[in-house]
């Protein structure tokens, strides 16, 4: 388990979505996050105290957290001397990038140098099986998206939320780095072996009681050119009963793929109906979960209903307005 309280590290994101890690465990995790440290060139705010590492440390910081999730996962060189002050400093550092932490020998000798730790969030910790297709006990529902970043894990989580306050058996399984950096555990889905991914989610999804929920956090979209894969380990790895539909309103293109457009919300429900239903023929959408969070609240409240009406499933932000008629819907 990670030490807390963290200090989350922006560095030079270029946007809010280039920091949805450091988004993600602010939002759900705030009791845990003292402040931000940005460098030049950062165009990301969490609305958190700007701090240095001493100023962070005095406020009781323990871990840096890496909140950037850029295009490849790749630490840039011009993070390592904040790293190398957390360090020194005695801070542990987190980071759920694809280059890792553990792969720098300078941090690896401050870490041992200073007792500190290095945790790189996106490492599989299991073996995992080839998936068999096999039906499992319990019920599962997977949220999937027109685009990457729409929303996914803030559905999961808020409707994990929701259902243990109505003393429901909920369990939110996370399959990226921020979910994993937010509950604690879970699988990072995407540094697995390609062949193995679909039976990593099985792996996650296990027999269950008739009546309890996983609640499986979407990656990618299937239409998605560079992440596509993930996407469809899921649909068949999770095996889900129900699928909640995410999208993002404001988007023009697909996110790093400007030559490509935003598949509609009809395209992706009926392309994932047919593939989720090979492993499930009972696979049902439930709900629409859009994030209007660049939205003001007329403009939101509108759009929910103009989708709700063309699409005939309730339609909300969870985040927002609350998950309560997802789970609702659910069944």
């Amino acid at each position: 388990m990670l030490k807390t309280p963290y200090l989350l590290f922006l560095g030079d994101a270029p946007d809010g979505l280039a920091a949805k890690v450091a988004q993600g465990v602010k939002d759900w995790r705030p009791e845990n996050c003292v402040g931000q440290l940005r460098q030049a060139g950062c165009n990301a705010d969490m609305g958190l105290p700007d701090m240095t590492i001493q100023q962070a440390l005095e406020a009781g910081a323990k871990t840096l957290v890496v909140g950037v999730a850029n295009r490849g996962g790749k630490i840039s060189d011009t993070w390592n001397a904040a790293f190398e002050e957390a360090l020194a400093a005695g801070m542990d550092i987190a980071s759920g990038l694809h280059n890792l932490l553990t792969d720098n020998p300078r941090l690896v000798a401050l870490a041992e140098k200073h007792g500190t730790s290095l945790f790189d969030v996106r490492i599989p910790q299991h073996s995992f099986p080839i998936a068999s297709g096999k039906k499992r006990t319990g019920k599962r529902c997977l949220a999937v998206g027109t685009d990457c970043s729409v929303g996914k894990m803030y559905t999961g989580i808020a409707m994990e939320k929701v259902m243990r306050e109505r003393g429901m058996k909920a369990t939110f399984r996370a399959t990226g780095q921020t979910g994993i950096l937010i509950t604690g555990g879970g699988i990072p889905l995407d540094a697995v072996v390609a062949d193995f991914m679909a039976g990593a989610v099985e792996w996650l999804t296990p027999d269950n009681d008739p009546d309890h929920w996983d609640l499986i956090e979407g990656q990618g979209s299937l239409f998605h050119a560079s992440y596509s894969g993930v996407t469809m380990a899921l649909i068949h790895g999770g095996a889900p009963d129900n699928l909640v539909l995410c999208h993002e309103p404001t988007r023009e293109t697909m996110r790093g793929l400007p030559d490509y457009q935003l598949p509609s919300l009809e395209l992706v429900r009926d392309t994932a109906l047919v593939l989720a239903r090979f492993v499930n023929p009972d696979c049902k959408f439930i709900g629409v979960s859009v994030n209007t969070s660049a939205l003001a609240e007329d403009e939101a409240v509108n759009l929910l209903q103009e989708i709700e009406d063309r699409m005939e499933l309730p339609c909300v932000d969870p985040f927002r307005h609350g998950a309560d008629r997802l789970v609702d819907a659910l069944s």
